[in-house]
């Protein structure tokens, strides 16, 4: 119990510390800040949820007292309830229905549905930091075209750069949400690859190839593009939504993507040449979100092992 209090607090102060990193503005600190949940995520899977809460109330009231209530409160929201939660959600199990008198089962939480609620803690956290600027889709607006001008400085001239600074502000809050659905992704998957190579890991690891998104989540995506045309405050909602949504797709496309290509002789070339395509050039993760949502519609990994007649990989 007590080594399990001294790994909660050790994550609690390496999380808070690398959160508030942020305000040296060094660039180091920005890989610290998006690495923040990390610590946090890593006691959750591999010493319990209770570790990771106790060391995330920790770390709040050590900023509380240090730093100010506001920085807290956004690590609480940000940060320490995202990976309590989904600390939580990965290490959930129910007995799986197998037939009488086969061994016993677990039915682990299922991958897909855990994308799904880092997609809305993704979407959450990014309008909860718009709402910083004002409580409306005028006002958010002005202060984001307000910090960009003050960001591009000197250099700005009033009128010449009224366009580039009017898209920058439209793509301003998908961009965020994008990095934070990839942010809490790469947390997520390093956390599980941690514990799991120190034997510390509570279920066992997934086969990725087989992440399915609920049905409905096509329907939410559908709302959430038909909500970012109608302007205001409603408009910043359906962009952000769609956002982490996207990029979720994008995650069932690779594993798509993984699936379609196991009978390559090329395989390796094939995956490492898309990875690094969308590395260095960004708008080839497009087409894998294509890939996802194609996936989604036409059923194109359950097709493959039909055609071959191979059985689908265990999910677990």
């Amino acid at each position: 119990m007590m080594i399990n209090i001294l790994i909660a607090l050790a994550a609690g102060c390496a999380s808070a510390l690398m959160f508030v990193s942020i305000v040296s503005g060094a660039l180091i600190s920005l890989l610290l800040f998006y690495l923040a949940p990390l610590p946090l995520m890593v006691a959750a899977l591999g010493w319990g949820v209770l570790a990771a809460a106790i060391g995330g109330i920790m770390a709040a009231l050590g900023l509380a007292a240090l730093v100010s209530v506001p920085y807290a409160i956004a690590f609480v929201v940000t940060i320490a309830v995202p990976a309590c939660w989904l600390g939580h959600l990965a290490l959930l199990a129910r007995p799986a229905d197998v037939p009488q008198g086969e061994p016993a089962d677990l039915e682990w939480y299922p991958v897909g549905r855990l994308i799904v609620w880092m997609a809305g803690f993704a979407a959450t956290s990014t309008m909860a930091a718009l709402f910083t600027l004002g409580t409306d889709g005028a006002t958010i607006t002005d202060g984001l075209r307000s910090g960009l001008q003050r960001a591009l400085g000197p250099r700005s001239v009033p009128g010449s750069d009224a366009a580039l600074i009017d898209a920058l502000v439209a793509i301003a809050p998908p961009a965020a949400a994008t990095v934070a659905m990839l942010t809490v992704t790469l947390n997520l998957w390093l956390a599980a690859r941690i514990t799991s190579a120190s034997n510390r890991l509570g279920r066992p690891w997934p086969d990725l190839r087989t992440i399915e998104l609920p049905p409905m989540i096509l329907a939410v995506l559908s709302l959430a593009l038909a909500l970012s045309f109608v302007g205001g405050l409603t408009s910043l909602l359906g962009k952000t939504a769609s956002a982490a949504l996207f990029v979720a797709y994008g995650l069932t496309g690779a594993a798509t993507l993984h699936t379609l290509t196991q009978a390559s002789r090329n395989r390796l070339f094939l995956l490492s040449s898309a990875y690094a395509l969308m590395l260095i050039f960004l708008w080839p993760a497009v087409g894998l979100i294509a890939l996802g949502l194609a996936d989604a519609f036409l059923n194109l990994r359950q097709r493959y092992f039909q055609r071959r007649s191979m059985p689908p990989p265990p999910s677990h």
